[in-house]
């Protein structure tokens, strides 16, 4: 069985920051994410493998055996865009997507070119929703919350 590439890892959030992102104003929008994310997860912030910062975490189990742990939202300071993976389709999310603002969107995240392309309390109600769907749906982290 192959083992996951995206796993928890000891870098700290803040100096991947600081070496990974060159532009100012993304670096202040990965900073408010942070704090935005840790304050509706009710998790700090961890890194997920190399690029993706993480909050909570949940075990998945597919069919076809494929097993692991993901973090229950978290987003990547990618150069082109953030990605955000804080979507879960469920009847509750997709009519959110109406509401957010400028996006695009692929089956596993949203991307943005900057938080003030966003609804920020659109973007709350779909990281509370993807908490609650990954509680209801999974071994998560948020059991013991």
């Amino acid at each position: 069985m192959t083992k996951n590439k995206t796993h928890e890892t000891a870098i700290n959030p803040t100096d991947f920051i600081h070496s990974f992102v060159e532009n100012d104003s993304k670096k202040e929008d990965s900073f408010r994410l942070i704090e935005l994310m840790q304050e509706w997860s009710g998790f700090p912030p961890k890194m997920w493998g190399p690029s993706i910062i993480g909050f909570g975490s949940y075990h998945y189990k597919y069919a076809s055996g494929h097993q692991g742990d993901a973090p229950l939202i978290g987003f990547s300071p990618r150069k082109a865009a953030f990605s955000l993976y804080v979507y879960t389709p469920s009847e509750q999310s997709t009519p959110l997507l109406d509401k957010l603002g400028k996006y695009r969107i692929t089956k596993g995240c949203i991307y943005i070119k900057k938080l003030s392309d966003i609804d920020l309390m659109v973007l709350e109600k779909f990281c509370m929703e993807s908490i609650a769907y990954l509680n209801e749906h999974h071994e998560c982290a948020c059991h013991t919350k």
